[in-house]
């Protein structure tokens, strides 16, 4: 356990993707088996204990200390983990640290009654507070110490001196504690078999279009472009009486989408978009969230987020895999599957056509009426490019339409977590309306937690302090005047209507765009700003 703490302690403290990457991989080489094996399932999310609730551990450290003096350092700290590692009361005559096995055997075997005894002994028998934030971060599942799972496996990659897709393509076949994954890396026994029905295959990426850079080099000739959906990115696999529904991280998500599920009705592997469609069209983005990051979904909701697959890719049919084929042959074999399926919850990205990056740049800047007008951008693909796992350079490139900009005005702050508990990082913003007297009156229009660097988070952070003017537990609200306050630029990718927001609308990815210290808050925008933008985007 104590390798395993101060492996999570080092990447909480570690900002570089590279030192993270070199942390992971000589954990993996140095820990033994099968305390490495849970750790990297605990990283790539595969580990949880669905005995061991939150619950449990406040109400395990409410028993040894005053309820009062807990919840203020909880306010304080702003994370239960790192709060109970702290504060815990050690009782003596604890038995000795255990080991990360021994931790992840006694829950996999504990009835609910018995966990919270379990959780006491270990944080008794570990005298350290980082080895108590490791275990009570174990046992909740929540790391947060910025490693994905694809870095967890990349690290797993350079362990064994492979291709990342080489982890990737076995990944789903594997179990934890992973044993015959490292006895493969190690070269101490064959690869394990990529072969298993309905297994997920890595997913090719795109990169970012620089127009200055790309452009001028790129004949558009030898390009298809097609509209970037805003929905996600989904893998929907139907091979040997195994449907699955796949996320582009491999996250198995077919039990939130039974309805997507039941149209598989073919043998092989699509990659497409998971959107929600309605009234002949492509619905926003809200309205596919309503059913995301669910474990279960009911009738009604069926029925009112119907949901669909719009296919761009295939990468298996009928038992052969396509992914060498270039992308003009995959997408012949696409529109022979889709043309022959009964169920019309599968559709076709349509190809659109053009001669000339401007025809194409003048199509991005002002799409037509309809599908388009939820679409992020557009999908460059090279018609002689085959599919490959990662994000390789050249192939695929995605040019994003431009964010939408508005000026508002920051309203309330939170505290963050983790490493930005001492912060207020998380701000709500809102734009200026007619109040019920006729005077101006800020409405709440969205919540940004990123896009501002460290020594803007500070200068955030002395601001809400400086100008607090109610408190409202971790929140605060601040100084919000039209000669006084701060504005934000905010950036966005959508915007939506919206019955479940005060001010009828809804955006998509709100960020920070700048500090505009410049600019006195009664020149923000106005919600009639935003309602103008909305009327816009419907228009024909």
């Amino acid at each position: 356990m104590r390798a395993f703490a101060d492996l999570l302690d080092r990447l909480s403290l570690t900002a570089s993707r590279n030192a993270k990457l070199t942390l992971v991989r000589d954990y993996l080489a140095t820990a033994p088996d099968p305390d490495r094996g849970w750790a990297l399932a605990a990283l790539t999310g595969e580990l949880s204990f669905s005995a061991a609730k939150p619950a449990f551990i406040r109400k395990a450290v409410e028993g040894r200390m005053d309820q009062v003096l807990f919840a203020w350092s909880y306010d304080y700290v702003g994370d239960l983990a790192e709060t109970v590692a702290l504060v815990w009361p050690l009782r003596p005559g604890a038995n000795r640290e255990p080991a990360l096995s021994e931790v992840v055997d006694a829950l996999a075997g504990a009835a609910r009654p018995e966990v919270q005894r379990l959780i006491e002994g270990w944080l008794d028998a570990l005298p350290d507070p980082t080895a108590r934030w490791a275990l009570l971060k174990l046992l909740t599942g929540g790391l947060r110490v910025g490693v994905s799972s694809r870095l967890a496996k990349q690290a797993c990659a350079d362990l064994g001196g492979v291709a990342i897709g080489e982890v990737e393509e076995v990944w789903h076949a594997l179990q934890a504690p992973y044993g015959d994954l490292f006895a493969w890396l190690e070269g101490r026994g064959p690869r394990p078999s990529p072969n298993a029905p309905g297994r997920f295959r890595p997913v090719m990426l795109a990169q970012a279009l620089d127009e200055a850079v790309d452009v001028p080099r790129l004949d558009p000739r030898a390009y298809a472009a097609e509209w970037k959906w805003d929905g996600i990115r989904i893998q929907a696999v139907s091979e040997g009486g195994l449907r699955r529904l796949y996320s582009r991280t491999g996250d198995d998500i077919s039990a939130v989408f039974p309805d997507v599920v039941a149209a598989l009705d073919f043998d092989g592997a699509l990659d497409g978009e998971l959107l929600v469609r309605r009234d002949g069209g492509v619905a926003p983005f809200g309205d596919l969230q309503q059913r995301l990051n669910r474990k279960t979904v009911t009738a009604k909701m069926l029925q009112a987020y119907p949901a669909v697959i719009r296919a761009y890719d295939i990468l298996a049919l009928d038992g052969e895999d396509l992914r060498a084929l270039t992308f003009s042959e995959r997408r012949s074999r696409l529109e022979g599957l889709v043309a022959q399926l009964s169920d019309r919850r599968i559709d076709l990205s349509p190809l659109q056509p053009f001669e000339t990056w401007a025809e194409l740049a003048a199509l991005r800047a002002d799409p037509p009426a309809g599908d388009p007008q939820v679409a992020e951008g557009l999908m460059l693909k090279r018609l002689t490019s085959v599919y490959e796992p990662g994000r390789p350079k050249g192939p695929w490139f995605k040019w994003k339409r431009d964010p939408f900009l508005i000026d508002a005005v920051l309203m309330y702050a939170q505290r963050g977590h983790g490493k930005r508990s001492s912060f207020y990082s998380d701000y709500t913003f809102g734009v200026w309306t007619a109040g019920p007297g006729g005077d101006r009156v800020l409405t709440p229009v969205g919540k940004a937690y990123f896009g501002f660097t460290d020594a803007e988070l500070k200068a955030i952070d002395k601001f809400v302090r400086d100008n607090t003017v109610e408190r409202f537990g971790p929140v605060r609200a601040v100084r919000a005047e039209p000669q006084a306050g701060l504005v934000f630029e905010v950036a966005f990718e959508g915007l939506q209507r919206s019955t479940r927001h005060k001010s009828g609308v809804a955006m998509r990815f709100p960020r920070i765009s700048r500090l505009r210290w410049d600019k006195p808050p009664g020149e923000a925008d106005e919600l009639s700003t935003l309602e103008r933008m909305l009327d816009q985007l419907a228009q024909p």
